[in-house]
């Protein structure tokens, strides 16, 4: 899988576009960061500063925290699960429709390509870091970076983190004030912050997560799309069904609500154009902003695949050619090609995926009335830790191959169970079904030793009994699992509750 750090890359541009914000101003903005960590650091050096003092604002009622099934009756961010907690004071501080498998593990021959001069790489650390940012810089002189993901890279163990970053979570912008994390990049280009707003953004991140940002991207609505179609569109696995308001043409004016009709696409594998693919990641009228950061994971991730089929890593310098107007990113070409000598090391299942959300958050309504997120610091701290370490786990579910089998006439389903256990690390395959009236799903274990200890977690990743467990253990074969899905299998699944 080639092109997997390109394409994250990418990708993060891509998704970036994904915002709700306005526009941009002279600075260039990207729509995700290349970012460092120092080794061994902690992953929150300075977290969340000022230490909290007095208690303003009021607490939303405790609900229970949004699930990643978007019903239609969602009423948004503020939604989310809430705890008693202590607001910091405001005070200054220092390609067409691909192949199943190629959503999984095919790895593309290696193209031979010059990456000479960069030093993208080359920064004494174990991790690169990426900041992949989005707004829509047509909305006026002034802009918010609404979605923001920063994706870790480890080029040694092949492994990436995604980590979703919500519009609301309050936090310390250096030489400013307490402020929702959205508003830092339009500050630094309008304070004239060194390195403009990239810069403040970056240190935002720095001094509230402990994350070191090495390099950002951002891209708007329109590049988004653009990239998209470019690409000849995505295949992404939607595992739950989602219904949101949706323009009935891109041309029509988003002013007038009769250009508006309620669409809903999923659960299957979708192909989706650039319009399609903005709507999924972007809307959030009948969801919520977690759930659109998990979206926005999702058409990375199936990004990702499609650049695989598509032989995008030759076609790396036509694209950078074709895209560059519509990102703005501190990355050059030869950039993009030395990373693209790592994706090889890679498959779907080394991307591991986390999400700033309840109960890693609470929700808050300040003084002024505008809903913010509050970090539960112990929590979050615990994640970001797991997120900038290498994952073990991960590569000791990747010693277990699965072969996915689709035993219903369900068009895709095979697809949305393989994307499940790529989220939660385990390596698979689609093999051709013998029939298509299985009703229950099964597990087939078909390994010598018969270890419920390695059987158990897939079965509770795909939410099957005991009783859908069978052992057939069979020394001579070349996997160690035969998942077969039944009439009775439910794609829909929270990738926030599989174990990385």
């Amino acid at each position: 899988m080639k092109s997997l750090l390109y394409v994250s890359l990418l990708a993060s541009v891509i998704l970036a576009g994904c915002g709700t914000a306005a526009s941009a101003n002279a600075q260039p903005t990207l729509p995700f960061v290349l970012v460092t960590v120092a080794p061994n650091a902690s992953p929150t050096p300075t977290p969340f500063q000022p230490i909290p003092s007095t208690l303003t604002g009021s607490p939303l009622p405790a609900q229970d925290a949004l699930q990643s099934t978007p019903p239609a009756t969602l009423s948004g961010d503020e939604a989310a699960a809430t705890q008693t907690a202590t607001l910091p004071a405001s005070t200054q501080t220092v390609v067409p429709t691909i192949d199943a498998n190629m959503l999984i593990n095919t790895v593309a021959p290696l193209a031979t390509i010059d990456a000479s001069g960069s030093q993208v790489l080359n920064n004494g650390q174990e991790t690169v870091n990426f900041l992949l940012i989005g707004s829509d810089v047509r909305s006026g002189t002034s802009f918010r970076t609404d979605t923001m993901v920063i994706a870790i890279l480890r080029p040694n163990e092949g492994q990436v983190s995604l980590i979703s970053i919500p519009r609301d979570l309050w936090v310390s912008i250096p030489e400013w004030q307490n402020q929702r994390i959205n508003t830092a990049y339009q500050h630094g280009i309008s304070v004239g912050y060194p390195g403009g707003g990239p810069g403040l953004l970056k240190d935002t991140i720095l001094y509230n997560l402990g994350i070191r940002i090495d390099h950002t991207a951002m891209v708007d609505f329109s590049g988004f799309s653009q990239i998209v179609d470019t690409l000849g569109g995505v295949d992404v696995p939607v595992s739950c069904s989602y219904t949101d308001w949706r323009l009935i043409d891109p041309s029509f004016d988003p002013q007038n609500e009769n250009n508006w009709f309620l669409y809903t696409t999923g659960p299957g594998l979708i192909h989706m154009d650039g319009d399609l693919a903005l709507w999924y990641a972007r809307s959030r009228q009948k969801s919520s902003d977690f759930d659109r950061g998990r979206r926005q994971q999702e058409v990375l991730r199936s990004l990702f695949a499609q650049a695989l089929q598509a032989g995008t890593l030759t076609r790396i310098p036509e694209l950078y050619n074709d895209l560059k107007s519509s990102v703005e990113t501190d990355l050059g070409l030869g950039d993009l090609l030395q990373l693209a000598v790592y994706a090889p090391k890679m498959t779907s299942a080394d991307i591991r995926s986390y999400y700033i959300r309840p109960p890693l958050v609470n929700s808050w309504i300040t003084d002024a009335g505008a809903y913010v997120l509050l970090p539960n610091e112990a929590e979050l701290q615990q994640m970001l830790t797991e997120a900038l370490s290498p994952a073990t786990k991960s590569v000791q579910k990747q010693s277990i191959i699965i072969d996915v089998m689709n035993g219903t006439s369900v068009v895709g389903y095979e697809s949305l169970a393989v994307s499940r256990l790529n989220y939660a690390g385990y390596e698979t395959r689609i093999v051709p079904s013998d029939r298509q009236d299985y009703a229950y799903s099964v597990l087939i274990d078909k390994t010598v030793l018969q270890d419920s200890a390695q059987s158990g977690p897939i079965m509770d990743v795909m939410g099957l009994l005991p009783g859908n467990l069978i052992s057939s253990p069979d020394p001579t074969s070349t996997t160690h699992y035969l998942l077969i899905l039944g009439y009775d299998y439910e794609p829909c699944f929270s990738p926030e509750k599989l174990g990385h």
